[in-house]
């Protein structure tokens, strides 16, 4: 046997793809045989033959989180699009978004023809309240916050900036599907806020996105730049015609995708129940540190859980730290340098930060309705960088035991005694 601390192997998974089940398999296979024929969310027969998977979905999604509108798409960026076209953010806007976000943050920005414009995060992982409030100009309309890793960001102390300048504050909750915050899942006391459901989530459609607000008239308007021909469709969505139907994207939910979702929202609380009581054991069996200090998390008992990250005092000491921890058969490396390019860390969003337009009008930066002048560089925000340079991160899913993460905690514990 082997002398690395690390003596039981370590189950690898996203985590909805490792709950998956027959029952994902069943909901599938009995959508194709019974609906083969009309495997399209917007029905005619609606009414005699029962809603569509989208339907029943939103209708699950509205039940369990309490948001008073919920409508399924095709992606979380096409979720983050309608939330911000549902509020009438476009050309001549700026939308503030963290250094530290997937570039889909910041591609549905520019995907209604807004400016993103980029703040540095904290030890939070999330945006940092200051540098939040030094960003804003006279042409910010909106901030999008993003809790990354299932972990709530500062949502009070952005709120509070947001509302003392009158923006409209969106929640990418995209990487933290059932988390809260202080009681309540994120988002709820946002203007707008997005899931995503794709392969690497909390829960998975394979590909997919939810787009809540609990404002009837910006819901309608996300309707309407979810679907171009929204107007056509005969459809349960609770929308009037109160406003004026425009054309814009094609978003739309598959029939598919909704009837594993059903399932899988089912299995949520079990998920997250799993993975916060593996990370509570964790950090319950580590030492004093001594070289780290752990991500500060504004409301612990809305994590999800699935995440732990280590801050090192510096960068040297995140380099021994992972060198060491290696030998003990813990691979873990800087968050910088998890995935290169990473696409969530802004200094490697080469579309955004050399302004590559679609088209050679430079849309949105040169759009006549934009007085603005931000800039970009891969250097802009040292703060982010340094930081994710000393983030060290286990990431938990449902396969792992207390045994797993014990063995996580006896590791981390030698080597911090040892540097």
């Amino acid at each position: 046997m082997s002398d690395k601390a690390i003596k039981t192997p370590i189950p690898a998974g996203a985590l909805g793809s490792s709950a998956m089940d027959e029952r994902e398999v069943e909901a599938v296979a009995n959508l194709i045989k019974q609906e083969h024929e009309r495997m399209f969310r917007y029905r005619e027969d609606a009414g005699e033959k029962g809603m569509s998977q989208c339907d029943y979905l939103e209708t699950a999604l509205r039940e369990k989180t309490g948001a008073s509108y919920a409508l399924f798409l095709a992606s979380g960026t096409g979720a983050l699009s309608c939330a911000l076209s549902s509020y009438e953010i476009g050309p001549g806007d700026e939308v503030i978004v963290p250094a530290y976000t997937y570039i889909a943050t910041a591609a549905a920005v520019i995907d209604v023809g807004a400016v993103p414009v980029i703040a540095e995060i904290d030890d939070s992982l999330g945006m940092d309240p200051a540098d939040f409030e030094r960003k804003i100009t006279p042409h910010t309309k909106a901030v999008i916050l993003v809790h990354m890793q299932g972990v709530p960001a500062r949502v009070d102390a952005i709120r509070a900036i947001a509302k003392k300048h009158n923006l409209i504050m969106i929640e990418d909750a995209c990487q933290a599907i059932g988390a809260k915050y202080k009681g309540k899942y994120v988002g709820m006391d946002s203007d707008a806020w997005a899931w995503s459901t794709n392969f690497f989530k909390v829960i998975t459609s394979g590909e997919g996105g939810v787009f809540f607000t609990n404002n009837a008239d910006a819901f309608q308007r996300g309707v309407y730049q979810s679907d171009s021909g929204m107007a056509m469709w005969k459809t349960e969505l609770p929308i009037t015609k109160e406003t004026k139907p425009f054309a814009r994207a094609g978003l739309r939910g598959s029939e598919v995708s909704a009837a594993i979702l059903r399932v899988q929202l089912d299995k949520l609380d079990g998920i997250l129940d799993h993975t916060r009581h593996l990370k509570k054991v964790l950090l319950s069996s580590l030492n004093t540190p001594k070289n780290y200090q752990l991500q500060y998390v504004d409301d612990p008992e809305g994590d999800c859980g699935f995440s732990i990250t280590f801050i090192a005092k510096d960068q040297a000491t995140a380099k021994k730290m992972s060198e060491l921890l290696a030998e003990e058969g813990l691979n873990i490396g800087s968050v910088y340098n998890a995935g290169f390019p990473d696409r969530h860390i802004y200094s490697h969003w080469d579309p955004i930060i050399n302004k590559v337009s679609a088209t050679p009008a430079g849309y949105p930066w040169k759009d006549p309705s934009y007085k603005g002048n931000v800039e970009y560089s891969v250097d802009m925000c040292p703060n982010t960088l340094d930081i994710l340079q000393r983030a060290l991160r286990i990431t938990l899913n449902i396969r792992m035991t207390e045994t797993n993460v014990k063995e996580f905690a006896d590791a981390i514990n030698k080597v911090d005694a040892m540097i």
